[in-house]
């Protein structure tokens, strides 16, 4: 899976928690400028995955290599930096209740990018812009906002020091099929304007058919396959048959390509 185009490379990855294995050595490449789905059915890690290369949780063992580096291996400080190439959008938003969403967006701006406030509550404008947010949401707060206006908040905030990778939890979850499909096309938008590597943690059948470049399937603790989704539909396994081949994924199919018979 290792080649020239790989910005992030996971080798060897074992996370366990308690008696309990989720992954025994993993592998898996982010590729520059793709979108990579991950899909898994429950309990097969799959935010425990993102949450490893990210930072947020040390792995039992192997290694994730970023931009040449081996995160694990390197200095707190040294780490912090290369984090800050990555933008986050968790599952449910994960924004400060008690701050509006300009003021959610600027904090990293003030404490990474040591940005007074006032340049970057005016940067955060521009982000939540780029989101596809309206100028008068800037002075809402979460608890004020439909579910699709969250997502867009959590994403600008993503977006706010500028990222090369984005890490994607079920973005689209809990969203209309209109809502989604919204979404879906602003990631294809800001993927295209920004030169962005996208790893995007999904269920939704249409985000895989409509965004993903390529598709990585987990299943017994491992990446069973990663490829494109022609590849992936292909593979001959039980999980992989239901998942793509039932009721479901044959809408999807038919809904990205018309013209496609099942």
């Amino acid at each position: 899976m290792s080649g020239p185009q790989a910005l992030i490379e996971v080798r060897g990855l074992v996370n366990r928690f308690g008696r309990q294995t989720v992954h025994e050595g993993l592998d898996l490449d982010i590729r520059r400028g793709e979108i990579l789905g991950v899909v898994g059915g429950s309990g097969t890690g799959k935010s425990v995955l993102l949450r490893s290369i990210v930072g947020l949780r040390r792995p039992n063992a192997g290694s994730v290599r970023v931009f040449g580096e081996d995160l694990l291996a390197l200095s707190g400080e040294r780490r912090s930096r290369i984090e800050q190439r990555f933008g986050v959008l968790f599952q449910r938003g994960a924004l400060f209740t008690s701050l509006n969403l300009q003021e959610n967006v600027a904090l990293p701006l003030v404490e990474h990018a040591g940005l007074s406030r006032a340049d970057a509550e005016r940067l955060a404008r521009l982000k939540l812009a780029l989101a596809g947010l309206p100028p008068d949401a800037a002075c809402k707060y979460p608890d004020e906002l439909s579910g699709g206006m969250v997502k867009r908040a959590a994403l600008a905030r993503a977006l706010a020091l500028d990222p090369e990778v984005l890490f994607l939890d079920e973005p689209t979850a809990g969203l209309d099929p209109i809502g989604a499909a919204a979404f879906d096309q602003l990631l294809l938008t800001l993927r295209d304007a920004l030169g962005l590597s996208v790893f995007l943690v999904t269920h939704d059948l249409d985000t895989l058919y409509t965004l993903c470049d390529r598709v990585a399937v987990l299943a017994r603790r491992r990446v069973l396959v990663a490829d494109r989704l022609e590849a992936v539909e292909a593979t001959d396994d039980p999980w992989i048959r239901d998942y793509f081949h039932g009721p479901r994924g044959r809408s999807a199919q038919r809904a990205a390509d018309p013209s496609r018979e099942n």
